[in-house]
């Protein structure tokens, strides 16, 4: 999935895999509750940006859950298919629309929006990348970020790697699937990313299976 230019069907089954296995390993909720824990209990409207947004699916459901608040929701990828898959996919929801973006260029982007959401995106990035990029994020949502990533762990690794070897039918899943955990930080590096980028409010839980949720505010 690094690569931005591939395309085809095996992206539009990778991209169905992925949105099964992040509903049943519960990485959706993840995101939906750390947002819940963001918004304004007086329902205020609020906006929202998705980094990395796959297929949409996910801000598709936020759209659903707060349907009353959800003023507007931008998906955000640097991959012109998948953003045409996300745009078909979620044309029902007029509030969502869907941007090319690299995010490695969004200091040259005025995203202005309430909330930040990044869901199995950041491990992509390297330490010097996120203390970057986290400099810019706090710059750019007036409530904070919502993060939803792996734990990268023996277990993990090993447990996606046979579970996608006997689920999968994506080359593509059954070889990122596992190099996405080995990608994927443990809690003080994390620590250590915000410390550098000058994040101080913040908090770190463990969620099953092997995520991490972190809830920033700015």
């Amino acid at each position: 999935m690094d690569d931005l230019d591939c395309d085809g069907t095996v992206v539009d089954q990778s991209l169905a895999e992925l949105d099964t296995i992040n509903y049943w390993l519960g990485g959706d909720w993840v995101s939906l509750k750390g947002i819940k824990k963001l918004i304004d209990k007086n329902k205020a409207p609020f906006s929202i940006i998705d980094l990395g947004c796959g297929s949409g699916t996910l801000l598709a459901q936020m759209a659903r859950k707060y349907q009353d608040q959800l003023n507007s929701g931008v998906g955000i990828d640097a991959n012109a298919y998948i953003l045409q898959y996300a745009r078909d996919a979620q044309a029902a929801f007029k509030q969502l629309s869907f941007i090319d973006v690299n995010v490695l260029d969004a200091a040259e982007k005025d995203f202005n929006c309430d909330i930040l959401h990044a869901s199995l995106f950041l491990h992509h990035f390297n330490h010097d990348e996120l203390v970057m990029l986290f400099k810019i994020f706090r710059h750019q949502a007036s409530q904070g970020m919502v993060i939803s990533d792996l734990h990268r762990h023996w277990l993990a690794y090993y447990s996606i790697k046979y579970l996608t070897q006997w689920f999968s039918k994506s080359a593509m899943v059954q070889y990122d699937g596992p190099l996405s955990v080995v990608r994927g930080f443990r809690r003080k590096e994390w620590i250590r990313i915000f410390e550098a980028a000058g994040i101080k409010d913040y908090q770190i839980r463990w969620k099953w299976a092997f995520r991490w949720q972190i809830i920033i505010k700015f």
